[in-house]
């Protein structure tokens, strides 16, 4: 055993009041209570003085391990060999330890925060943004410190008292986009704030309906198609087996049956060919992704009307603003540029006044706050497209045209959903139709 001086201490006190208590036996023994008395007297000034030691020894303890804090001493003053050294020292590293496990914890969330996607928003009772992740910029825009310039996304955030869920429609800049929001209050330290994730399901939305359009439309072809098809072939029957000999009592009855089995199978035709053309809708393949240089392939579709153009008067120009490559399929994008295209010739050509003419601009989006993407805007100088109808533009076999099927916008957009982007149609001032492509 190792004895240091506070166990010398101890003990040195332990022999002396040992000495006073078998002094009081004795003298006890030999002069009765008086002598006593006097022991006793003794033994509680030696009792005090030893309290009044121990005291002195606490308050300098006590110093000492203020100092050692204020020194940042982790034994606090203790020597090594003191008992408790090695007990502050199993308190310190646990304490670190706890301290590099929360610091871990927070490390991890932040950086969680920070790579998300959804948009998360904490809002104190004051309405101030106490912190936002990155993508709430990429998704809303530039951020104030207080959520009142967000509209109606505030209004719904400041009317919520406990739990919410919404969805509501974003527009930031040109872009029209629909989002998911939930709120959720809570009290941390004594303050309420608000815990908002805004989530964009435009692109969601978008594919759920491809996918309805694509199941309704394959249910209504195949009924169609298999009642139209015994139809031609009965009218073109019912023309072989009409005689040449046949009497009527008028000779215009004759001309007139043939004439209406003739149109009965041409009008059968066309409408079973009209048919099939929708089936391009359902049975649109996988896009096989390579590699492409997005802008020379818009100048080769655009050599493809050239000379269409210089038919009608129209100028054709193209603004490339970017040199991206992208992963697509290339003659997938070709027939969603061709029918878009076309569409904007046709456009322009009811334009009887002068200055005809599409342009098609690829750029980047220049917004640091928003989500990267390359864009291309198709715009002409038509007519544009009636305010009630553009809701309906996407809608398959939806058309404005008297000859037009009404699949080559759903066919496009669908394409566009297909390699993870998407087809809007975007109104700009003193401009007919404005088509843009968005590239992830």
């Amino acid at each position: 055993m190792i004895f240091n001086s506070e166990m010398f201490k101890q003990i040195s006190w332990l022999i002396i009041f040992s000495s006073l208590l078998l002094g009081c036996s004795y003298v006890y023994q030999q002069h009765g209570m008086s002598a006593v008395v006097i022991i006793f007297v003794l033994s509680i000034l030696l009792v005090t003085i030893k309290l009044l030691s121990i005291h002195q020894r606490s308050k300098k303890q006590i110093e000492q391990v203020i100092r050692a804090l204020v020194n940042n001493d982790p034994m606090l003053g203790l020597a090594h060999t003191d008992p408790l050294a090695k007990k502050i020292t199993q308190v310190r590293e646990q304490m670190i330890n706890t301290r590099l496990e929360a610091e871990v914890q927070a490390q991890y969330f932040q950086t969680l925060l920070v790579h998300i996607d959804i948009a998360i928003l904490v809002v104190d009772e004051n309405s101030q943004i106490i912190h936002k992740n990155p993508a709430s910029e990429k998704l809303l825009g530039r951020l104030e410190d207080n959520i009142k310039p967000l509209g109606q996304l505030a209004d719904l955030i400041t009317t919520t008292n406990n739990s919410r869920r919404a969805t509501m429609s974003w527009e930031n800049g040109e872009q029209l986009d629909t989002i998911s929001v939930h709120i959720s209050s809570c009290e941390i330290q004594g303050k309420l704030l608000k815990l908002v994730s805004i989530q964009s399901i435009s692109q969601a939305l978008a594919a759920k309906e491809q996918q309805a359009y694509k199941r309704l439309t394959k249910v209504l072809t195949h009924e169609v198609a298999n009642s139209i098809t015994p139809l031609a072939s009965l009218a073109n029957t019912a023309i072989d087996l009409l005689p040449d000999q046949l009497t009527f009592d008028e000779i215009e009855d004759k001309e007139d049956l043939n004439e209406a089995l003739i149109t009965l199978s041409s009008r059968a035709s066309q409408l079973s060919a009209f048919i099939k053309s929708f089936h391009q809708i359902t049975a649109l393949p996988k896009p096989n992704l390579q590699e492409i240089e997005l802008a020379k392939l818009i100048e080769q579709i655009l050599t493809l009307f050239k000379r269409q153009a210089q038919q009608q008067n129209v100028t054709l120009s193209f603004e490339n603003q970017s040199s991206c490559l992208i992963l697509a399929d290339g003659s997938q994008l070709e027939q969603a540029l061709i029918n878009i295209i076309k569409n904007a010739l046709e456009a322009v050509s009811l334009n009887e006044g002068k200055g005809k003419a599409i342009t098609l601009t690829l750029y980047q989006h220049d917004n640091q706050n928003s989500q990267q993407h390359l864009l291309l805007d198709i715009q002409d100088t038509g007519p544009g497209i009636a305010p009630h109808v553009i809701d309906q533009i996407f809608v398959p076999f939806f058309t404005t045209k008297k000859q037009g099927s009404g699949i080559g916008l759903s066919l496009s957009r669908q394409i566009m959903i297909q390699h993870g982007g998407d087809l809007k149609y975007i109104t700009k001032p003193d401009c007919g139709a404005c088509f843009r492509l968005v590239f992830q």
